[in-house]
């Protein structure tokens, strides 16, 4: 529950995503279930949202937190699977979707899940702890240093990606690599004092490598923006949140290409991307990186006259 007015971003999610009564939403990334409480209160009893998490752990706290509107429907699963969150619906098509991607700050502040550089954990990463994929530690253990090179650099944007990818291969010729604060002391003394990052801590970009490389994010985003608009309704809006270059690149690539040319399916519905307020920021510098890019679908009657 917000406090007083809503935050910038959540206003205007809101605003693009236009929540009617009796309509059918899609909040494939539910997290704590702040964003799904307020669609659900504005599609009210008539109305169907489907709440989808591949975080067991996230989405039992959204259930909690959702406990009691009577719109919700909870699905474990990734925000891709569209037909399967589709189906949750009753195979309505959806008035709204919205992506809120990125990790929750009830991930990065639980060491267990091994998300952070600031508390000692086990080198996970896994938004699902069940799946048998290899976690970060399992990354770290077996890649070639040339892999590992071309991951942190592709997936964090780290210049120094090789300097890090050598000193990994050669600490994990000593002993196994399985701490967060472990990789966080080996970054920090690998890459020169005087090139750390200003405003953020000299891992992040690594971690945030392992990170989508562990839950194949950037796949999963593709997949969801290659397959989403056939299941949105006439006029339907979807609304994407993101935290990182790479996957506010992939939306607004995915957003032009749709709403260009002969079969256009898609109207952009921002120009710039909405980012957050001062304030908002000051109270979660977490949010300091945030785009929200949304777009409706329109019907091909609409796009030919455009064109």
């Amino acid at each position: 529950m917000f406090a007083g007015h809503l935050p910038v971003l959540l206003q205007e999610t809101l605003r693009l995503l236009s929540p009617a009564p009796g309509e059918v939403f899609l909040d494939g990334t539910a997290g704590a279930g702040g964003h799904a409480a307020e669609i659900a209160r504005r599609i009210g009893p008539r109305g169907i949202l489907v709440c989808a998490d591949a975080d067991p752990g996230m989405l039992s706290v959204a259930a909690e937190r959702l406990q009691g509107l009577p719109a919700v429907r909870l699905v474990h699963a990734d925000y891709a699977d569209l037909p399967r969150l589709r189906e949750a619906a009753g195979g309505l098509p959806f008035h709204g979707m919205l992506l809120d991607l990125g990790i929750s700050s009830l991930q990065l502040d639980d060491p267990s899940r091994g998300f952070s550089f600031r508390e000692d954990g086990p080198l996970d990463m896994r938004r699902d702890p069940g799946e048998p994929v290899p976690t970060a530690r399992d990354i770290l253990r077996k890649a070639r240093e040339k892999d590992l090179a071309d991951l942190f650099y592709r997936f964090g944007e780290e210049r120094f990606s090789r300097r890090i990818a050598r000193a990994v291969v050669s600490e994990r010729q000593r002993g196994p690599i399985d701490r967060t604060l472990q990789l966080a002391d080996l970054v920090k003394r690998t890459i020169p004092r005087k090139a750390w990052p200003r405003d953020i801590h000299p891992a992040t970009r690594v971690f945030q490598a392992l990170r989508i490389a562990v839950n194949r994010e950037l796949e999963s985003l593709s997949e969801f923006l290659e397959g989403f608009a056939p299941h949105l309704a006439k006029d339907g809006r979807v609304a994407i949140i993101s935290f990182h270059s790479l996957e506010d690149r992939l939306v607004k690539t995915a957003f032009r290409a749709q709403s260009t040319g002969e079969h256009a399916v898609l109207t952009v519905m921002t120009r710039k991307p909405v980012v957050p307020g001062e304030d908002e920021i000051r109270e979660n510098p977490r949010a300091r990186s945030a785009k929200l890019r949304a777009a409706r679908r329109r019907e091909q009657e609409e796009s030919a006259c455009n064109e």
